[in-house]
This record gives structure tokens, C-alpha cells and sequence, in this order.
């Protein structure tokens, strides 16, 4: 993978009976695994089960509550 640590990347991976996305931020990678700070944590993908990886844009800004008044 060509993106720098701190990059936000959508990491497309094999799994039993298909394939999984991991989207979040990259903190790491080396000769044979990448990590992924995802909203639910640390992700260690193996670089043998990875189908596609690229970046991506940062996520869009939380939406205002809207309030109705009474």
C-alpha cells in the first residue's frame, strides 16, 4: 500500500464467503500486514487478503440537530 501513516483508506480484504471492507485511517503497514484505526478500533489486515486499498476523502461533518418548536 502506497499511503502514508494518518491517510483515511478504504481496505478491501477476503473473508470466508467474501469480502469485508475496513475504512479509517492508516497507521501502519509493512512487508506483511497493514493496521487500520477504524470507528470500532485497531484492524490488522494481512497484505495476502487484501483486493483493493485506496484512499479515500475525510468523512463528511456531523449533521446539525434540527429542533422543531412547539
Amino acid at each position: 500500500m502506497d499511503a502514508e501513516p494518518g491517510t483515511r483508506v478504504v481496505v478491501r480484504k477476503r473473508i470466508e464467503g467474501g469480502v469485508t471492507d475496513a475504512v479509517g485511517y492508516l497507521r501502519s503497514c509493512d512487508d506483511t500486514e497493514c493496521v487500520v484505526e477504524t470507528k470500532r478500533g485497531l484492524v490488522s489486515i494481512a497484505l495476502a487478503d487484501i483486493v483493493a486499498a485506496k484512499e479515500v476523502p475525510p468523512p463528511p461533518a456531523p449533521r446539525t440537530r434540527r429542533r422543531v418548536d412547539e
